[in-house]
């Protein structure tokens, strides 16, 4: 486990470049509730982080879907409950809803509930449905831990980059989570299952390097700064507590926990290990490109996939069954 990392100093210096010093100071409190609602509540946040490059976005599809084109929302509806009818979704940790909005769109739910903590970005999803007349959806703004619902109350549980954010997932989706599907109802995830705290393994953060190295310099050009990234020494512990409490607390007990308690129907995984910390911060450069940028993306594609032959991925597209109690 690393407390502290020459990174962090980094990333604090960045944050306040990408996101301005009132973002830094939102952090200067004991309240954990507090630094995690700043984590979401911004609203056009501009980054340079992995997924804004369409060629990662489309490497995504080919790996969930087979189709470079197709993206999972589609694929799900398409080729996995394309029969199922009257469906009733719960998605915990929401956001913006982008996804659930993208999945409203098909007549096989009657309802979809959006529950999050950010009450902004459910004002801005409310109205994308208003504008797109969407009308089974709706939003609810609360702490999760002060929601309940009744016994078989939906269908699927959805959760996109959200679970990761719970501590303890065992007791939440035995005691929590299950009590509220119906008996063949489904847990639906597009989650980081890697390294609790981003606690990377010397192998892994050898690898990162090693595919970082192989980017000219020209592109590794912090955003918004002057800084060269020149190498990766992965985050410590005191600094992932203090942006974010929850931030990958207990992420790598999801998949045993899913597996132990729930029939896996589909689970694809699409890599990230080496991706998401390479392009983190200079992702920008690669949002549109030529033939050369092109060269690069394709070459650190070959070199996760490489990596990804003989090492679990961080991140998994999966539709887990509950099981039935004998």
């Amino acid at each position: 486990m690393r407390i502290v990392t020459f990174d962090d100093f980094i990333d604090l210096y960045t944050k306040a470049k990408q996101r301005g010093i009132d973002f830094v100071l939102s952090k200067m409190t004991f309240r954990k509730s507090s630094r995690t609602k700043t984590a979401f509540n911004q609203q056009k946040i501009v980054h340079s982080n992995w997924w804004i490059v369409p060629m990662v976005r489309r490497r995504w599809n080919n790996l969930i879907t087979g189709d470079d084109d197709l993206r999972y929302e589609d694929y799900l509806m398409t080729h996995i409950l394309q029969d199922e009818k009257k469906l009733r979704l719960l998605s915990i940790g929401s956001g913006v809803c982008s996804h659930e909005l993208e999945l409203a769109k098909y007549d096989n739910f009657e309802e979809i509930i959006c529950l999050d903590i950010a009450e902004n970005r459910l004002n801005e999803a409310k109205a994308l449905a208003h504008t797109r007349g969407i009308k089974n959806i709706q939003f609810i703004c609360a702490d999760f831990a002060d929601c309940t619902f009744d016994t078989g109350s939906f269908d699927i549980v959805f959760f996109h980059q959200s679970l990761h954010h719970f501590d303890q997932i065992e007791s939440l989706i035995t005691q929590r989570i299950s009590p509220w599907l119906k008996d063949n109802g489904k847990i639906i995830i597009n989650e980081f299952v890697g390294s609790d705290r981003l606690q990377f393994s010397k192998k892994q953060i050898k690898a990162i390097n090693e595919a970082l190295k192989s980017i000219p310099k020209q592109y590794r050009v912090r955003f918004r700064t002057r800084l060269i990234k020149s190498s990766f020494h992965g985050s410590g512990v005191l600094r992932m507590i203090f942006a974010d409490p929850s931030e990958c607390i207990d992420s790598s007990s999801i998949l045993p926990c899913l597996h132990n308690n729930f029939v896996p129907l589909i689970e694809k995984s699409y890599g990230g290990n080496i991706l998401m910390n390479v392009l983190k911060d200079i992702s920008h450069h690669f949002v549109v490109t030529d033939a050369e940028k092109e060269k690069i993306l394709t070459r650190l594609f070959h070199f996760e996939d490489e990596y990804l032959k003989s090492n679990k991925s961080d991140f998994v597209f999966g539709v887990y069954q509950k099981k039935i109690q004998e």
